[in-house]
């Protein structure tokens, strides 16, 4: 074979798409009970506006993006996360006048140029919800809320919820001196990643996953020590409105997201089921965004959950799927004439919303209603000259293997009479 997928993407199946088909109508029925409508943005943007939003000494910045020039000599980046291209969006088409809070959803790609690992891709898959407008702690816990329920719907058991402040601009610069005090001894001791963190952004040294840099840092002081009063009463409203909405919680001082347009609240759901790569889906509070992007001040909140990552587990978790993916009628046909009445059948079957097959091989019948039953058909229509001359369709539902005969004219009535 000449040709296969790129490093670190995949090919999604028939045989695997009822899956993501399930998991992407789950949190589009949810975002529907939660107000939001789908925006969906273009696969690349300009590549200002991913290091102007990221941030320019991100991880994702510096070492993962794929940005390249087009015919233009214009810099174009392939969608790293989610939330820039929305904010965009909504500055763009100027959706702030249309309702106080915007609540949008997307179901995209996300492009990264990573080392392809157990649930890391360099192509992955991503459920995300906005909430721009509001600056309420309330409608925090809101998306929070909707991201649980997202999960829980699907069946997945034993995810913890993690959650923690980041400050804001006002109280963030001195406890990132003070981060940067506490660790300065051991600076020649830390990663090489952690000593670029050091200067241009050290929050992101507790998200290290180097176990001798987590070492050197458990000792760090806590963030929550350094809110200003603003952070601090905002992250107390969060908690006490999950608490009302039975929303389950750990508050993590060492939690940091890497993005640097986090604000104030950020959180993260995790999985003991993903290994290293543990996290399912993570967010946050972003109220400087829009502005950064050139727009007025506007608070803004949203997450993006991996559905590669989501989909694992519900494997892991041994959690079936109901799908059905194999056609309800199969029309078995021998000979010229009742091939054209089949194949007649078989469209109005299908213009009756009737899903139906046929063959399409020269098979005999002892071939075709094998292969009905490989599909697992629910009925079998028969034609062949004797009951083409009749006017009639033999009709066998293959769980009972009863052979009814039925008016050809009649058949997609009867068929579609049958409960399910």
């Amino acid at each position: 074979m000449r040709y296969s997928a790129p490093r670190g993407t995949a090919d999604v199946l028939p045989r695997e798409s009822p899956r993501w088909q399930y998991v992407e109508g789950k949190f589009r029925d949810i975002c529907r009970l939660y107000g939001h409508g789908e925006l969906r943005t273009p696969t690349f943007e300009e590549t200002d506006l991913f290091t102007r939003s990221i941030g320019e000494h991100t991880d994702i910045v510096s070492k993962e993006m794929y940005t390249f020039l087009d015919r233009s000599e214009r810099s174009i980046t392939l969608r790293p996360e989610g939330t820039a291209p929305v904010v965009r969006a909504y500055l763009q088409h100027k959706l702030y006048g249309e309702m106080p809070v915007t609540k949008v959803y997307y179901i995209s790609s996300i492009f990264r140029y990573e080392r392809p690992q157990a649930g890391r891709f360099r192509e992955h898959h991503q459920v995300g919800a906005e909430a721009i407008g509001s600056k309420d702690p309330a409608i925090d816990a809101e998306v929070i809320s909707l991201l649980m329920q997202y999960l829980t719907s699907l069946g997945l058991q034993g995810l913890e919820l993690k959650i923690n402040s980041v400050g804001c601009r006002d109280c963030r610069p001195e406890y990132r001196e003070a981060l940067r005090k506490s660790v300065e001894t051991h600076l020649p001791e830390l990663c090489e990643s952690c000593r670029t963190r050091y200067d241009a952004n050290p929050l992101r040294m507790l998200d290290c996953k180097v176990p001798s840099c987590r070492e050197l840092t458990v000792a760090v002081p806590s963030i929550v020590d350094h809110l200003c009063d603003d952070c601090s009463e905002h992250l107390r409203a969060v908690l006490s409105y999950l608490d009302l909405l039975g929303v389950k919680y750990t508050v993590d001082p060492r939690l940091v997201r890497g993005f640097d347009y986090y604000t104030k609240t950020a959180f993260e759901v995790v999985s003991a089921q993903l290994g290293a790569q543990n996290a399912v889906g993570g967010g946050g509070r972003y109220d400087g965004l829009v502005e950064e992007m050139g727009g007025d001040p506007t608070p803004g909140v949203g997450f993006g959950a991996g559905i590669e990552r989501t989909l694992a587990i519900m494997e892991a978790q041994g959690i079936e799927i109901p799908v059905t993916t194999h056609p309800s009628v199969f029309v078995a046909t021998l000979g010229d004439k009742p091939r054209e009445a089949g194949i007649k059948l078989l469209a109005d079957l299908r213009r009756a919303g009737i899903a139906a097959e046929t063959d399409y091989s020269g098979k005999s019948l002892k071939a075709q209603m094998k292969a009905a039953d490989r599909e697992q058909a629910r009925f079998v229509a028969i034609i062949g000259d004797d009951e083409l001359s009749r006017g009639l369709v033999k009709v066998r539902n293959m769980d009972t293997r009863e052979e009814t005969d039925v008016p050809l004219d009649q058949a997609v009535e009867k068929i579609s009479s049958v409960p399910e």
